[in-house]
């Protein structure tokens, strides 16, 4: 079997690996997610008895619906949610423990589950329809969920179930405002998917209310099945509407609390923390260059300033934040610019915690095993951009900046922790996938099993930083590639904010390879704009995405070629998807005396089309800034007219026919200019496919796109 088709029916070799790994807060049992095999779609909950080190299957989905049942049926709500997560596995997509751990609940088919992880019963709970985001209260006594669409039922109905089965419904109201659930800006954008939490008594919940009547509704159709109608979906255009957000505190008595601050002036609901003490929110500015960190009293709903995050270009706080310490301070993250300072790092009540030198990416939790009980487990970089490391944070008051690097060899790091419980996911070059490795104290107790296929290849990429602004690098050669062999260049990009592709793993270099292999020097560039560097490296791009994200590329591609005599810069191509498709796009337009073609795959080409979070962050408002939102846009560069036809350089466009993140209508109308100024152009529709081209979409595309190169490459 060649590598596309293995690819596609290993879901990129992810499948039978473990996934989604908790540990319960006693440490006694680590939980994740794993399918059957290399090639079952379908992941199963499973659990590890810490004392015996032994696995044990809790659900399958086949024995839970049946030989016959559809696992994969999913209702409107879950798509979205599964979208927004990028999450392509079916059979149980997520699940949520309660306090202790004993208790975990789960959504299949639109239907809940609940498991006794003590015991190993798995019971069905009834409910009043297709059920999204299940979660036990801490004590496991209740559950919550909110309801999709069903015939009678409204969605984004958030409801609770008693122990005794009794169903109530804690809060909904008419179409247009749902309850419970994250708007499509949280997901997608802000990292927060969900949109209720338990208070740690579980006697009331916070929940999030979504009024999404302001928004403009876009309707996506899949013309190849004309006799489905379209679906509808309120979309946060840049320069338009947001949806309304705002928190109530709902007690199971039927109380009602109003959560307060200035909704018009921060109307992003980025974070909410609810464990020891009161709950704690993040709110940003819309042009999210000014947020705060909030505590809410429980009783009265008024908010107190803890913290405020500033930055002239934007802010960007680290997940994991804010939180209680056990002493009462809270733990806030953000950049650290000024006295010479270009940092991310974390402070509790303004006291600085982590040196100036690490790049915090992550607060993992209280680490098992520290030498106080305010230990922190942190993933962060130190120098090296394409690791991520583990790191103890000592937080006692009056210890200093204290932060010492766990894990030793290169690699790709992150972790659960639970009691005294660690789980260490490491991803390197040496070895396929991410192996989980399950530690109590000084003690290996297991490794998680992965039944994952084992890939072809074992590339080997070079890794360097090039350029005066030490822009990280990586270069892979064909497998039998001979010194003195001149070999055309494939630059595979994305170059996005919040996004690495230069990584020390080897999972990210596996479908490169293949095309190395094919007979090209593929490099691949993270320019100014992505993460692991700096703040000043990330923020370089802020209003000026298209020349300075371009300029990096060509000349940190130069600078390889300069280093690297056998890429033959007279053959180069450039391939991407959505920022990299549009990245791929620009770099074909603007430098067609050095690309000679593109793919340009589910591309941004009119930034006026995109999302209010994201595009604002990075060009500002539409009405202040029209002449930049023209300078970023491919349609208008493409409608330019072509002084030199035989120039022109040729675009393979792909597009999800029902993308509802960055929807069709991009790459149609890229189209329509290439083909109005005569620019050679092919046109790749995907239909049933939307952002992700899952289901091995995007692994069959490669041979297409392996002779579209070749054609045009010579």
């Amino acid at each position: 079997m060649d590598f596309p088709e293995l690819a596609a029916r290993t879901r990129r070799f992810s499948r039978g690996a473990p996934r989604a790994v908790c540990v319960a807060d006693d440490g006694s049992r680590v939980v994740f997610l794993r399918s059957a095999g290399p090639e079952d779609p379908a992941d199963a909950l499973w659990l590890l008895d810490v004392a015996t080190g032994e696995e044990r299957l809790v659900a399958d989905p086949a024995a839970l619906l049946g030989a016959d049942a559809d696992v994969d049926a999913l209702g409107p709500g879950e798509r979205a949610l599964r979208e927004r997560l990028r999450l392509s596995a079916s059979g149980i997509g997520s699940y949520a423990l309660d306090g202790a751990g004993r208790v975990a609940v789960f959504a299949l088919a639109g239907r809940l589950f609940r498991a006794d992880l003590v015991h190993g019963d798995v019971v069905e709970v009834a409910t009043v329809g297709p059920v999204l985001d299940p979660r036990p209260d801490p004590t496991g006594q209740r559950l919550a969920y909110v309801t999709d669409a069903a015939e009678g039922v409204r969605r984004g109905q958030l409801r609770v179930v008693e122990g005794d089965g009794t169903d109530t419904l804690l809060a909904g109201e008419d179409s247009g405002v749902t309850w419970g659930l994250a708007e499509h800006i949280a997901a997608e954008e802000f990292d927060r998917f969900r949109g209720y939490w338990w208070a740690p008594d579980g006697r009331s919940v916070l929940a999030a209310r979504v009024d999404e009547s302001r928004l403009e509704r876009w309707h996506l159709h899949d013309p190849a099945d004309p006799a489905t109608p379209p679906t509808t979906v309120a979309y946060p255009r840049a320069g338009g509407p947001n949806a309304e957000v705002s928190l109530h505190l709902l007690d199971l008595d039927d109380g009602w609390v109003d959560v307060h601050w200035d909704r018009e002036t921060y109307p992003y609901l980025t974070a909410v923390h609810w464990a020891d003490g009161g709950p704690l929110i993040t709110v940003l500015r819309r042009s999210q260059q000014h947020g705060l960190v909030l505590a809410v009293d429980p009783r009265t709903g008024e908010t107190q300033v803890h913290a405020e995050l500033a930055d002239p270009r934007w802010v960007e706080p680290i997940p994991g934040t804010p939180a209680h310490l056990p002493d009462g301070r809270v733990l806030v993250g953000g950049e650290l610019a000024h006295d010479g300072y270009d940092a991310r790092c974390l402070f509790a009540d303004g006291t600085l915690l982590t040196p100036p030198s690490l790049y915090v990416r992550r607060v993992v939790g209280r680490l098992p095993g520290g030498t106080g009980p305010a230990d922190l487990l942190v993933e962060a970089s130190d120098g090296e951009p394409s690791e991520r490391h583990l790191f103890r944070v000592r937080t006692t008051i009056g210890g200093g900046v204290d932060a010492r690097r766990i894990t030793t060899d290169p690699g790709w790091y992150t972790a659960a922790v639970g009691g005294d419980v660690l789980v260490v996911g490491s991803a390197t070059l040496d070895h396929p996938g991410t192996r989980w490795t399950v530690w109590q104290g000084e003690r290996e107790v297991a490794v998680l099993r992965s039944l994952a296929a084992t890939p072809p290849y074992s590339p080997l990429p070079l890794l360097e930083r090039v350029t005066d602004r030490r822009l990280p690098t990586a270069v892979l050669y064909p497998d039998n590639y001979v010194t003195g062999r001149r070999l055309p260049v494939l630059l595979d990009v994305y170059g996005g904010p919040g996004h690495q592709e230069v990584l020390a793993a080897r999972s990210a270099w596996l479908e490169r390879q293949w095309w190395a292999d094919a007979g090209f020097a593929v490099v691949t560039i993270d320019n100014r704009g992505t993460p692991g560097v700096a703040p000043s490296f990330e923020k370089a791009i802020h209003r000026r995405v298209a020349d300075v994200v371009l300029l990096d590329q060509v000349d940190a591609l130069t600078a390889l070629a300069d280093k690297h005599p056998d890429l033959d810069l007279a053959r180069v191509a450039v391939r991407g998807w959505s920022f990299g498709g549009w990245l791929a796009g620009l770099a074909v337009l603007r430098h067609p005396e050095l690309f000679r073609c593109g793919v340009v795959g589910a591309p941004v080409t009119d930034w006026a089309l995109y999302d209010t979070a994201y595009t604002e962050r990075y060009l500002g408002l539409p009405d202040d800034g029209a002449d930049i939102y023209a300078h970023h846009s491919l349609v208008e560069l493409a409608g330019e007219p072509v002084r030199d036809p035989a120039a022109a350089r040729p675009l393979l466009l792909v597009h999800g026919l029902v993308d509802d993140n960055v929807v069709a209508a991009h790459t149609l109308r890229l189209s329509a200019a290439l083909l109005a100024t005569g620019r050679p152009h092919s046109v790749l529709p995907l239909t049933g496919a939307t952002h992700m081209a899952a289901g091995g979409t995007a692994e069959r595309l490669l041979r297409l796109e392996l002779d579209f190169v070749r054609q045009h490459l010579g």
